[in-house]
């Protein structure tokens, strides 16, 4: 047998059978998750409280880290087995239910789901094909999470606009070493921090939302190559090279030695991990949220946000209004929130995010932060943007561009050219 093939029977084989009756005569529910160990414990005590108010239901936790996951799931999606609740990402939905059909449509069991909790955008966010495919378990945004403390010892104020940022690599660099840059960011942060400076200014992203085709015009695609190039050459963003002879390109940033001492004074992130990144400082810095840098007369604000994740039932599951039930518990329970907490972000659900603010569970910068991002999705400032652009292959391609213009293998021409016409022809591929 084929080495897929191998893999397919392993995982197949032991789960097939979703929504089983166990020997015990209890009807059992596999939920899939990833995580680190805060999600999973928190999860693993909202599941007991489940099952203690359901007699007779068993929910088989199948969780790990976010590294295999996907694989994973795609080989047992292929193989019909896979689990009756999952977590996935939103761009996925792409991938598994290009017209709606790859999980079940809830909207089938609106009468056990609280979809009154959601707002119109988030159920809409989780609609393909005119069937409700998933849910949205939190929102999440790219902000501006600046080291204070650092921008001080620069002599910098917190920058507000573009021309404040580029002009603050060469101040940091003169004043606090070359050791020391404004921001930091993996290869992704950075092509997501130029992107925004180039729809702002043309209007539009990489990739049509509506459509599965690139939306930058040539010469777009030109000054978002031109713009990442400009983080880099003007000191403002960390190196590629650099970032990897540190241990790593992908390296997370709250991880890295020159972040905790505050030599990197910035980061272009998800809202969501504002906790991660402040885990680490020493007792020296402190972290502030930034304004977000747009251009005077911008077309469009270039605030990359789309949900956290999702929670989907399977296609294939025997008991699928349970399933909903299930879900409607991890979304829109009180007692559920309390316990699970922000383990998956700040809840999209209207009563959970109140449970936590009212009891106090928000930090002060998260909160910062979700309001920024609430203006300008209220105002509808952000476009959610196509699934395809976080498709795997689509992102690899993207990164493999960038890559080349990072190292020095290619002109801003020529990766632009890549953009635009490799582009255009994977995504016809993908779609």
């Amino acid at each position: 047998m084929k080495r897929r093939e191998l893999l397919l029977t392993a995982l197949a084989a032991p789960l097939a059978g979703c929504g089983r009756t166990d020997a015990n005569g209890q009807t059992v529910l596999r939920f899939s998750w990833w995580g680190g160990a805060g999600r999973h414990e928190a999860t693993l005590r909202a599941i007991a409280l489940f099952e203690q108010r359901h007699p007779g239901v068993k929910i088989k936790a199948e969780y790990m880290g976010f590294n295999g996951y996907l694989e994973r799931l795609t080989t047992q999606i292929a193989g019909g087995s896979e689990p009756d609740v999952m977590q996935i990402n939103w761009a996925w939905m792409a991938m598994f239910s290009k017209r709606g059909n790859g999980f079940t449509d809830l909207n089938q069991y609106r009468q056990v789901l609280d979809l009154s909790q959601f707002s119109a955008e988030d159920l809409a966010m989780g609609m393909v094909g005119g069937k409700l495919n998933g849910l949205s378990v939190s929102y999440s945004a790219r902000i501006m999470l600046l080291n204070q403390a650092a921008w001080r010892r620069a002599g910098l104020a917190l920058p507000k606009t573009w021309d404040e940022l580029f002009a603050a690599g060469p101040v940091f660099k003169a004043k606090l070493g070359d050791q020391a840059y404004p921001l930091d960011g993996e290869l992704y942060d950075m092509i997501l921090l130029s992107q925004a400076y180039v729809q702002q200014k043309h209007g539009t992203a990489y990739i049509d939302p509506q459509a599965p085709q690139v939306a930058m015009s040539p010469a777009a695609a030109l000054e978002w190559v031109q713009t990442y190039r400009r983080l880099i050459e003007q000191h403002v963003g960390v190196p590629l090279p650099l970032r990897a002879s540190l241990g790593g390109a992908d390296k997370a940033t709250e991880q890295e030695q020159e972040w905790v001492v505050g030599n990197w004074a910035g980061n272009y992130t998800w809202d969501s991990v504002i906790g991660l990144r402040s885990s680490t400082l020493d007792k020296d810095q402190k972290l502030a949220l930034g304004a977000f840098p747009t251009l005077p007369g911008a077309k469009n604000s270039g605030m990359f946000g789309r949900p956290t994740l999702m929670f989907t039932v399977g296609r294939n599951c025997k008991h699928p209004e349970l399933a909903a039930r299930f879900v409607n518990f991890l979304l829109t329970d009180p007692e559920a929130a309390q316990i699970l907490g922000r383990t998956r972000g700040l809840p999209s659900a209207e009563a959970p995010f109140k449970t936590l603010l009212d009891a106090g569970k928000i930090p002060p910068l998260e909160l910062a932060a979700y309001e920024q991002i609430k203006v300008q999705k209220t105002a509808g400032n952000i476009e959610l943007p196509s699934p395809l652009f976080e498709h795997a292959r689509m992102n690899k391609f993207m990164r493999e561009v960038f890559e080349t213009v990072a190292y020095g293998k290619a002109s801003d021409q020529e990766a632009a050219g890549r953009l635009v016409n490799e582009g255009n022809a994977l995504l016809k591929r993908i779609k």
